[in-house]
């Protein structure tokens, strides 16, 4: 299990246990975080499940495959470093700790 907190843009942090094997997107989805809205369920076919990752951990998370840089194209303002799609981020023990930050808006 991992605590990860969630940012939404306001400010307000929500650090919720994450179970191993989830994804950061159904952690969220699951306890209630507004601006997840995950449309597509976790099939990365859309980017409303977009976040900006704390800039501590773009390096400790696993690289993006070619379907997600692709989906990130479709995002609310993308960054190239920090945006990440979070049904596309499994949960384990090494991500206890992640912070990532909600956009304005999911498009």
């Amino acid at each position: 299990m991992a605590k990860i907190t969630y940012v939404e843009f306001n400010g307000t942090e929500h650090v919720i246990d994450v179970a191993n094997g989830l994804t950061v997107m159904e952690g969220a989805r699951d306890n209630g975080v507004p601006g997840i809205e995950a449309d597509c369920g976790g099939a990365c076919a859309c980017s409303t499940c977009h976040v900006y990752v704390d800039p501590a951990w773009v390096e400790k998370l696993p690289k993006k495959e070619a379907m997600e840089e692709d989906m990130l194209d479709f995002a609310w303002q993308p960054d190239a470093a920090r945006s990440r799609l979070t049904c596309q981020i499994k949960v384990s023990d090494a991500l206890d700790g992640l912070k990532v930050f909600i956009p304005e808006k999911q498009i």
